[in-house]
């Protein structure tokens, strides 16, 4: 297997004499398996110098996969001067998350309309197919290809690639579930050491993984004032990969602020923290033109998914119950969701929503954590013990952010936790891969 990186820039490319090394094009990765099937990770400005690599390979048809992780526009800029696209005979499949609030035919074409580029998308001379992905695992072309929600304020997956013997793994744009990662008492730097479950999911994506390609934006002294905007911090990717039984590591997405000397700074110190916590990992930031070739070995564990691959929330009508003590956030939380075409309910107590369950059973339960009389805990033990709601997802929502209270709110079985102050597309984006994660009945 084969990878290199044309784009490693995230928000915004920054061209120029302080980017040259580590690059100034937004994200774009080649993968290229041993049976010349070609993978083409997110679709930044990067992909315009890789469209010229392989029409300089004087293919008579070029077949690409292009597996977005999302459609912000650091994702997709490069798309429309990807030069085999405008080839007759050529082909591209492109894949997505669905839950953009329009799908990825829709998406493209939006910053192809005439107003922002002199061809529109449909002019396209090659044949362009779309699908919308969940999560689940899929074959493309010879490879085995694992898609799981990552958490950004849009609807992002991150894709784990097997082929060749080998396991290569994506994900960017990223961020912690939780402030804490390890849980008190337990002994960190294991998986199910892990406090928050998201930041656990994540971890056993890339376990085992001969590669990984991670998000690291910002250095831990920037994260606290970038909260919520999608990205991860070098020492949480370290540890997380470190964990996870991760052979090789880059660091990706960099900041459009961060030179190519604070970058490199930035490697120093996840070296010094991989060395630190001894299990071997080789990490390095990711450059334009880094190219890598991965051994096959025959120990590679697959990926195992819960489901081969989860129906389509846009197919399916849910009901959303909506539990908050505040007025103004109850309001602010439920028009939020019928906006995304959900129907809503609302209670403003942990008693009136259990009444309101046993009248109507919802497919989630958005709830606070901190309520006058019944709280969000006594709710969500209340709702375990009882046989039909024992599988109920609830999504909690609290200010409370200390180990003790997450631990507390998984003890009693809380399906997911967003910490206040949220964003609502952040909030939004939990409540869609939540639901992704229920059963058809």
């Amino acid at each position: 297997m084969r990878v290199r990186f044309w784009g490693t820039r995230g928000s915004i490319a920054t061209p120029g004499p302080d980017t040259n090394h580590f690059g100034g094009n937004t994200s774009c990765v080649e993968l290229t398996t041993a049976g010349g099937d070609l993978l083409v990770f997110d679709c930044g400005t990067g992909a315009h110098r890789l469209a010229a690599a392989l029409m300089a390979q004087g293919k008579k048809a070029i077949h690409t996969n292009i597996l977005l992780g999302h459609t912000h526009w650091d994702h997709i800029q490069g798309f429309p001067f990807f030069g085999p696209a405008f080839v007759k005979g050529n082909s591209a499949a492109i894949y997505g998350p669905e839950g953009s609030r329009g799908s990825l035919h829709d998406v493209l074409a939006g910053q192809m309309e005439f107003t922002y580029f002199p061809i529109e998308l449909n002019q396209l001379p090659a044949t362009i197919t779309y699908h919308d992905l969940t999560e689940g695992i899929r074959i493309i072309g010879g490879a085995r290809v694992a898609t799981q929600f990552l958490n950004h304020p849009a609807m992002t997956v991150g894709y784990r690639v097997e082929a060749d013997g080998v396991a290569m793994v994506y994900l960017v744009d990223h961020e912690p579930f939780s402030d804490v990662l390890w849980r008190a008492g337990a002994e960190p730097g294991r998986v199910e050491s892990i406090l928050h479950d998201g930041d656990r999911r994540h971890a056993r994506f890339m376990a085992d993984a001969d590669f990984v390609v991670h998000d690291a934006q910002y250095t831990p002294e920037e994260y606290a004032s970038k909260k919520t905007w999608g990205h991860s911090t070098y020492d949480y990717v370290v540890q997380m990969a470190a964990a996870a039984g991760v052979r090789q590591l880059a660091l990706t997405h960099h900041d459009p602020g961060h030179d190519d000397h604070f970058i490199a700074d930035i490697e120093r110190k996840a070296r010094a923290l991989a060395l630190e916590l001894g299990t071997g990992l080789d990490v390095f930031c990711a450059y334009e033109g880094c190219e890598l070739f991965l051994e096959p070995r025959s120990s590679l564990k697959p990926f195992v998914s819960a489901a081969p691959f989860q129906a389509s929330v846009a197919q399916r009508r849910f009901h959303i119950l909506v539990v908050d003590d505040q007025p103004d956030m109850l309001t602010l939380i439920a028009r939020a969701l019928e906006e995304d075409q959900y129907q809503v309910r609302k209670a403003a107590s942990g008693a009136e929503a259990l009444r309101m369950i046993d009248e109507y059973l919802p497919d989630l339960v958005v709830l606070d954590y901190r309520m006058a009389g019944m709280d969000g805990l006594a709710v969500t033990k209340t709702l375990r013990a009882r046989p039909e709601t024992r599988s109920l997802p609830v999504l909690m929502l609290t200010a409370m952010t200390d180990e003790p209270s997450t631990r507390a709110g998984f003890d009693a079985g809380v399906s997911d936790y967003v910490t206040k102050p949220f964003s609502i597309p952040q909030l939004t984006a939990r409540v869609r891969a939540c639901l992704a994660r229920t059963q058809m009945p």
